[in-house]
């Protein structure tokens, strides 16, 4: 094993990136290379992954540091593919590429199993095929898309399946595609989200009872139909899904067309603190038996569109205290940074913080505090609470959990404040649904004895 780490600065000018493999250094604003004669044995022996809270005393980075997880990303690609299954129909999960379109994520994601790609954009398409070319399917499922974007998606890159809403874009996809006999047509329905964190049903989707002409016309224009939805961003209810489902029946029936595809989008959520959601394979359970519910075409197929609940307990974003006010920190990153959801709107996160000065430890005692950003604006503001130890100052560090999703993909330049560099960690996350999960299959199996 290589004795240091070194740098490679990759395609964005603002992103580093740490791997033990690098053939470069480059200058950072970092203090030290991490020296991997200071890991144990153990350590080493976890792929040369750094453990986050050795590397920020090694280094005292000036910048926030990414800190990706890959054997959670395995865990939780693996429990979707585990579990994700029908008895009566063949089922794919869809990686939804804006939650996290950064690169070594997607190949962490490919590695372990995931091969469908949703891409809502030509960057997100160009990307993927870049990656890996035609050993995956991508899946257009913006519901409004450009003529130019189409145009490319089907002739350059073999995409066949869109979504829309709508008969002028069922009107823009057979126009620019020339009528193709290959499609696969997917009709997104507007569905309540009552019990999601981000509502998602106002700005895309036909409503059910205006739906059965557009089916219908769909119907006879497309190889593969399909209906889709979104339940909202972080669904904390899994009877939003059956709801959404029996919506979905009560539609298709009503336009007396037969489906191929029910695409049950994303929305499965995360842990977070006054967040904690049910086991997910409730959400799972609710699904299919609903699914089988459903008339659908021999050989039919059910997607999932996952995001958060795959790649956000597998981030962390480490960030440096550069000023104190009561109970208020001013912090290296904020909401036009990797922030965003913590200001609006306004998730709290699981929390830890980490004294690099020697000779000095952090007290015990935790209060609640709120988070100013670096930038000049004071909407860069993040109420939390966010419970960290009382003496915590300038100079310290906070680990701030579950940003493994939209936290890159919404980073901005704004003030000029978006270096950050990116490292891959052994550590587990602070908090983790999968082994929630884990623990009550456990006690489920303990009350079966």
């Amino acid at each position: 094993m290589e004795p240091e780490q070194e740098y490679d600065r990759r395609s964005s000018s603002n992103v580093y990136y740490l791997r033990k493999t690098d053939k470069k250094n480059l200058d950072l604003p970092i203090k030290n290379k991490t020296d991997f004669n200071n890991f144990s044995e153990e350590d080493k022996a976890k792929k040369g992954l750094v453990l986050v809270e050795e590397f920020i005393k090694q280094n005292l980075p000036s910048i926030p540091v990414y800190c990706i997880r890959p054997k959670i990303l395995k865990k939780a690609v693996g429990f979707f593919v585990k579990n994700f299954r029908c008895n009566k129909y063949q089922t794919d999960i869809l990686y939804s590429v804006k939650s996290n379109p950064d690169k070594s994520v997607l190949k962490h994601l490919f590695d372990s199993g995931i091969k469908h790609f949703d891409v809502a954009s030509l960057s997100e398409i160009k990307l993927i095929n870049e990656l890996f070319g035609d050993k995956v399917k991508m899946y257009f499922m913006h519901p409004i898309k450009a003529p130019e974007a189409i145009k490319e998606a089907y002739f350059n890159y073999n995409i066949k399946d869109f979504s829309l809403d709508s008969f002028d874009e069922l009107e823009k996809i057979l126009l620019i595609t020339k009528n193709a006999k290959d499609l696969g047509l997917h009709i997104r329905l507007s569905i309540p989200n009552s019990h999601s964190a981000i509502d998602l049903s106002g700005k895309f989707g036909i409503l059910p009872s205006e739906s059965a002409p557009l089916l219908r016309k769909t119907r006879s224009h497309s190889s593969r139909l399909g209906v889709c939805f979104h339940v909202g961003s972080q669904c904390m209810d899994p009877v939003e899904y059956r709801n959404a489902i029996m919506i979905a029946k009560e539609t298709i029936e009503n336009a007396g067309v037969k489906l191929d595809i029910i695409d049950v989008g994303g929305g499965f959520p995360s842990t977070y603190p006054a967040m904690t959601p049910p086991n997910l394979q409730s959400y799972f359970d609710e699904i299919f038996e609903s699914i089988n519910q459903l008339n659908l075409a021999k050989g039919a197929r059910i997607w999932c569109e996952p995001g958060r609940a795959l790649v956000a307990e597998s981030g962390s974003l480490v960030v440096r205290v550069e000023g104190r006010k009561n109970h208020m920190l001013y912090i290296n990153d904020g909401t036009y940074g990797g922030l965003f959801d913590a200001g609006y709107p306004g998730f709290i996160y699981h929390t830890k913080a980490i004294r690099a000065k020697k000779g000095s430890s952090l007290s015990s005692n935790k209060i609640a505090f709120g988070f100013y950003g670096p930038t000049c604006d004071s909407l860069d503001t993040m109420k939390g609470p966010f419970y960290l130890p009382d003496d915590i100052g300038v100079g310290d560090y906070i680990e701030i959990a579950q940003l493994g999703a939209y936290s890159r993909s919404i980073r901005t330049e704004f003030n000029g404040f978006n270096q950050n560099l990116q490292i891959e960690v052994c550590d587990e996350p602070i908090e983790s649904m999968y082994n929630v999960q884990k623990n009550q299959q456990n006690f489920n199996k303990s009350q079966t004895k």
